[in-house]
C-alpha cells in the first residue's frame, strides 16, 4: 500500500491555476521526488508574487495567514491514513505539531539548520529561548531527522545528507588558474546569510575582486561593494553550473548553516570555498574548505593562498566523495516510511 505523506512547510508557495512554484529549491525537489514513492500532499504559505521553481506536486493548499494554517492542520484530524513530514520549526510548523500531536498523528519533524543560531541573528537574545520552547516541545512529540548531528542537540533522532547533486554536476569540469579573484555566493540575500556583513568587508579591502550573487529576490540596492553583480534564483541547471565555473572561488558567509547546498555544488565543480569560522563546523571531511575569521587580514590571506596553491587544492578536492540526491531521497524514504528503525 502506497503511504500518503502530508508535507508542512513554512515555505511560501505562488498558485497560478493549480501549478504552483516555490523559491526554495529544496522545497520543489523533495516533494517531487517523494511523489515517485508515495502520495503527496503540502500545507504552506500563500505567495501573492511567482516564485522561482515550479514544481511539478499539484495537492498543495497554501494559506494566507497564520489562522488559516492553523485551521488547514486542524482538518488533518480526521485523515488517519497520513504520515507528517514537517519541514524546519517556525511559528507556523511548531504549532502544526502541537495539533496533529493533540490528535496522536505520527510525526518526522526534517531539521535543516540550527535554529538557535538563527532565531538569535534575526530576533537577537530571546531568539534562542524562543526556539528552545518550540524545539523541546517537537522533539517530544515527533521523530526527528536533521542533517547534522549536533542540530539534534543530543535528542534521538536520524541524520541524513542532503543533496541537490546528479550526474550533471560531475561532467566537463574546468580546472584553471586565478588571475583576479571572482568570487561567487549562492543563497538568499539574508541578514542571518551573512551577505551584508561579506559587503563591509569587501569594501574595506580596498582590492580589485568582483563578487557575483545568484539568487536574490530584488535588487537589493542597501549593498554597496562596487564590484558585485546581482542575479536573481537561477532555476536552470546549465546556466546554474555555468556561474560555478565563471567564478574561481566560492564565498559563503553565514552566520549559521546546517548542510549548504550550494557548498557542495562549489566542491563539485572544484572550486575553493571559503566560509567564516561562525560555520566551520561544515568542513567535516570535505576537502577545499577554508575557514577564516570575519576580519580584512584574514579574508585576505586566504585568498592569497588560494591562489597560490589552486591547481593542488582542486587536485585534493577530486578526493571528496560528494552525497547526492538519489541517495538521500532513498535514505530519507526508508525513515518516514518504517524500513530505518
Amino acid at each position: 500500500m502506497i503511504k500518503k505523506i502530508v508535507i508542512v512547510s513554512n515555505e511560501k508557495f505562488y498558485d497560478s491555476d493549480g501549478n504552483f512554484s516555490c523559491d526554495n529549491i529544496a522545497e520543489k525537489s523533495l516533494p517531487d521526488e517523494l511523489k515517485k514513492k508515495f502520495q503527496i500532499k503540502i500545507i504552506g504559505r500563500k505567495s501573492k508574487f511567482k516564485r522561482a521553481h515550479n514544481l511539478e506536486t499539484k495537492k498543495i493548499e497554501t494559506c494566507s495567514n497564520i489562522f488559516s494554517f492553523i485551521q488547514k492542520i486542524f482538518d488533518e484530524r480526521k485523515d488517519n491514513n497520513s504520515i507528517y513530514l514537517v519541514l524546519s520549526i517556525s511559528p507556523f510548523t511548531f504549532l502544526s505539531v502541537f495539533i496533529l500531536s493533540l490528535f496522536k498523528k505520527k510525526i518526522f519533524t526534517y531539521l535543516r539548520s540550527n535554529g538557535y543560531e538563527e532565531y538569535k541573528k534575526i530576533i537577537g537574545s530571546i531568539g534562542p529561548k524562543i526556539y528552545n520552547l518550540m524545539f523541546n516541545y517537537t522533539a517530544k512529540k515527533s521523530i526527528l531527522i536533521s542533517c547534522r548531528k549536533h542540530i539534534l542537540m543530543k535528542k534521538k533522532g536520524f541524520v541524513v545528507e542532503p543533496s541537490e547533486l546528479d550526474d550533471n554536476w560531475s561532467r566537463n569540469i574546468s580546472e584553471k588558474n586565478i588571475k583576479d579573484f571572482k568570487l561567487l555566493y549562492v543563497g538568499r540575500v539574508k541578514v542571518e546569510k551573512g551577505v551584508f556583513s561579506l559587503d563591509n568587508l569587501l569594501q574595506s579591502l580596498n582590492k580589485n575582486l568582483s563578487l557575483t550573487i545568484v539568487g536574490s529576490d530584488k535588487n537589493h540596492k542597501e549593498l554597496k561593494y562596487k564590484n558585485t553583480k546581482i542575479y536573481p534564483i537561477e532555476k536552470d541547471q546549465k546556466k546554474l553550473i555555468n556561474f560555478y565555473d565563471e567564478c574561481n572561488i566560492f564565498i559563503l558567509p553565514s552566520f549559521t548553516e546546517g548542510h549548504p547546498m550550494a557548498l557542495l555544488e562549489a566542491l563539485s565543480r572544484l572550486r575553493p570555498v571559503i566560509i567564516f569560522k561562525d560555520i566551520e563546523h561544515i568542513i567535516g571531511e570535505k576537502k577545499g574548505i577554508f575557514a577564516v575569521e570575519r576580519n580584512e587580514k584574514s579574508l585576505l590571506k586566504i585568498l592569497y593562498f588560494i591562489k597560490e596553491n589552486y591547481n593542488s587544492i582542486q587536485q585534493e578536492m577530486k578526493k571528496n566523495i560528494l552525497p547526492n540526491k538519489k541517495d538521500f531521497i532513498n535514505n530519507l524514504s526508508k525513515i518516514v516510511s518504517g524500513e530505518i528503525f
